[in-house]
């Protein structure tokens, strides 16, 4: 989350009352993050977040929004955009599409235990499942296609054996990819972006996933992998926490068992949500946006990430 557009309090509190959320009493730029615009919105009724979308489209957001309604709609704890008296959940304010929904209740957990990743791995799989049936299609926007396309642009910004690993892995990814064990995946809406500072807890008891604004139809495998590429390693080291990727694989399977193709491509997506992070991050890091909010991520944290994946293989 970042702030790249302005917005007024007179303008997000003409929103919030064509959206009969209250009276707002406070207006607050939320830092971190990297895409859209963010903000706490305070008013009369409740807490709220307001989304200015800064590269996603008028087409491209219904997929979003409406997936977290029929998330929600399922007992999935996540954000529920809200609608005028017209039913719009996508507005527009600063010339932005825009959205506003309901912040969830405790705080991210950002040094994990194993509850903590039983709990992701319940709750994610229990999502998995609960997608399954949504009518809307789009595919993750940050997938194989973007990594083809945008590490030529990277390249140049590399030392040789960060360019050689890069390339090799893409080549390796792009082989999996046209695999039929790959193809026998199965697949659905995936969050995509499940690190822990988009995950609220209450002590132990998981509250809530929230920003959905990477998501698309992937398989659910790379899904699980960015999970446990976050919340079941070392960030100094980025080496494999074993324990907790136990307790978030046991509960995840205990909800969704995995598949036999899934199984034998553990390691493979676990390589490739490595990559996915290592090229989105050297382009926001070499290639950033002027904003008044924004703190781009290490890039080198997910090249260490993907060393380690390569290094030491993940089974079950």
């Amino acid at each position: 989350m970042a702030v790249f557009t302005e917005v007024s309090e007179s303008q997000a509190a003409q929103l919030m009352q064509s959206l009969n959320l209250g009276e707002l009493t406070e207006l607050r730029g939320i830092e971190g993050g990297i895409e859209n615009t963010n903000y706490f919105a305070t008013t009369t009724e409740g807490a709220y977040v307001l989304t200015l979308f800064e590269r996603l489209t008028q087409e491209q957001l219904p997929f979003y929004l409406f997936l977290m309604k029929h998330l929600a709609g399922r007992g999935i704890p996540v954000p529920n955009p809200a609608a005028n008296r017209d039913g719009d959940i996508l507005h527009t304010v600063s010339g932005k599409p825009a959205a506003v929904v309901n912040k969830l209740a405790g705080k991210s957990q950002l040094q994990p235990q194993a509850v903590h990743c039983a709990a992701v791995g319940d709750m994610l799989a229990r999502m998995h499942l609960a997608g399954a049936d949504y009518n809307r299609s789009q595919p993750n926007l940050r997938g194989l296609p973007w990594w083809n396309e945008t590490v030529p642009v990277v390249l140049p910004y590399l030392h040789d054996a960060q360019a050689a690993l890069l390339r090799s892995e893409l080549a390796y990814q792009n082989h999996i990819a046209a695999s039929s064990a790959y193809a026998a995946l199965p697949r659905g809406p995936v969050h995509a972006d499940l690190f822990r500072d988009n995950v609220m807890f209450d002590g132990e008891q998981l509250t809530g996933f929230f920003d959905f604004y990477f998501a698309g139809v992937d398989t659910w495998l790379f899904d699980l992998a960015v999970c446990l590429n976050d919340w079941c390693i070392d960030l100094a080291t980025g080496l494999h926490d074993a324990p907790r990727a136990q307790a978030m694989l046991q509960a995840y399977m205990a909800v969704r068992p995995l598949s036999a193709a899934e199984r034998a491509l553990l390691p493979a997506l676990l390589r490739a949500g490595a990559l996915r992070f290592w090229i989105s991050r050297l382009w926001d890091y070499h290639l950033p946006r002027e904003a008044s909010m924004l703190t781009p991520h290490d890039p080198t944290h997910f090249e260490r990430v993907l060393r380690g994946r390569i290094a030491q293989a993940v089974t079950l």
